[in-house]
């Protein structure tokens, strides 16, 4: 919400989710318009080494551990391969040593993609690798609702109140 509050409620989460479903759909559209300019091998390449490296690993391990516990490492690799930057290093690197190409494209769709339509962005070290709420947050937001007015019925549905 601010540099000194880092959290999100679940209204400015969802405008999040809204803001990357636009740039999603621009990346789509673009990708749509050139399609058959795409050289489809690069795209998939691009699209799933992102997981290839920064997930899988690190859910395969966690599947394996007793009681979710893995190496900081497998939320490095994951954050490094999921960031906006990163991709656009690649991006910057691959058109200056190959060419710039429409199938860059993909590492915006699956970046944008996982955040618009799945809600996932960067991982945290204090969280489990795979979603799973926090009780210290599920305590806070019961408490930050409690505080803004909110009654559980609308902090259900996911309406900010403010009390007047």
């Amino acid at each position: 919400m601010d540099a000194k509050n880092r959290f999100e409620t679940r209204t400015t989460f969802l405008l999040l989710r809204l803001e990357w479903l636009g740039g999603l759909f621009v990346c789509a559209v673009l990708a749509l318009w050139h399609f058959s300019e795409i050289r489809w091998g690069v795209f998939v390449a691009l699209f799933v080494v992102i997981d290839v490296v920064g997930y899988l690993p690190g859910a395969l391990a966690f599947r394996r551990s007793r009681g979710g516990c893995i190496s900081r490492w497998y939320f490095v690799a994951y954050n490094t391969m999921h960031s906006l930057v990163t991709a656009g290093v690649v991006a910057g690197v691959w058109a200056v040593l190959v060419e710039p190409e429409w199938a860059l494209l993909a590492l915006p769709l699956h970046l944008l993609g996982d955040r618009a339509l799945f809600g996932n962005s960067l991982k945290p070290f204090g969280v489990l690798f795979e979603p799973e709420p926090h009780p210290a947050y599920v305590e806070f937001e019961r408490a930050y609702s409690h505080s803004t007015g909110i009654d559980s019925e609308e902090s259900r549905r996911g309406v900010d109140a403010v009390r007047l």
